[in-house]
């Protein structure tokens, strides 16, 4: 062995002098203005939320366990959605997710949860806009098939035809499910199959907090009389036992790819070339 015969004399890094600056100095004054403006360093904090731009910019760690989903922080919002125009009041929306995260639906069971998110990319808000818990009766003998049917209907009313099925564990079957009940209603919908391998409370965590904590994430009033609030009033980053369905269906919203929108009434634009020219 190399070092049979080696032994060290002093500790690693014994002595070490710790250097920590932050992006913004104790007096409030940027730290590298060349490279980091004021500006800037607002839209990373508007970006990442307080608690990463804590951690990764002024090198002050706020432990996970701390972390709480304030539904207070949620803006809420009554207008529907303007397929003509793309808009949610005056926002422009320029993609929509449906996102399904599958359990049996028992009522004894974990929960099923079916999303609908819109996105506005220019001011990167979400906005939560129905979400639907699906429960069936213990004598339903195709609990899968009976909900296929209402995520269909669910689909339908807001006129979106592509949906994200959580596969993790009884979902596997659904995107074949689904697609034989769709044929058998005539109705044409594209499945995007999605595996999830993180860890739920890092999910969550992740991909909601950040939008919460910086005033980007909004929610339609009808969200007020579902369970998804009463979760994030219970809800914390080293698991609880309570049902956190609705924020794992969110979350799972959040990290999908949206499916692109454009303003219908928008008027074509038509170029003509210039063939004028000699070869």
């Amino acid at each position: 062995m190399v070092y049979k015969n080696f032994s060290f004399s002093t500790p690693f890094l014994r002595g070490y002098r710790e250097l920590k600056i932050p992006i913004i100095s104790d007096t409030g004054v940027a730290t590298w203005p060349e490279l980091f403006p004021s500006s800037r360093i607002d839209e990373i904090r508007q970006s990442v939320g307080a608690r990463y731009f804590s951690a990764q910019m002024m090198l002050k760690f706020i432990p996970p366990d701390r972390a709480r989903l304030d539904p207070d922080a949620l803006h809420l919002y009554d207008a529907d959605f303007d397929i003509r125009t793309a808009r949610i009041d005056e926002h422009i929306i320029t993609g929509a997710t449906v996102y399904w995260d599958p359990s049996s639906g028992r009522k004894k069971s974990d929960g099923s949860v079916c999303v609908l998110l819109y996105r506005d990319d220019k001011s990167k808000y979400v906005f939560i806009h129905d979400v639907m818990y699906l429960i069936v009766s213990d004598s339903e003998l195709h609990p899968l098939a009976r909900q296929c049917d209402n995520i269909l209907n669910f689909m339908l009313h807001h006129n979106i035809h592509r949906i994200s099925i959580e596969t993790n564990g009884i979902g596997n079957a659904l995107p074949e499910i689904m697609r034989d009940v769709a044929k058998r209603r005539n109705i044409t919908v594209n499945i995007n199959n999605v595996t999830n391998t993180q860890n739920k409370e890092n999910r969550i965590l992740n991909s909601i907090e950040p939008l919460l904590t910086t005033g980007r994430l909004y929610a339609h009033r009808r969200v007020q009389s579902t369970p998804l609030i009463s979760e994030m009033l219970g809800w914390s980053p080293i698991g609880t036992r309570i049902h956190d369905d609705g924020l794992d269906a969110v979350a799972g919203a959040i990290c999908a790819m949206p499916t692109p929108i454009r303003p219908l009434g928008h008027s074509i634009t038509t170029f003509s070339a210039n063939t004028d020219f000699n070869i």
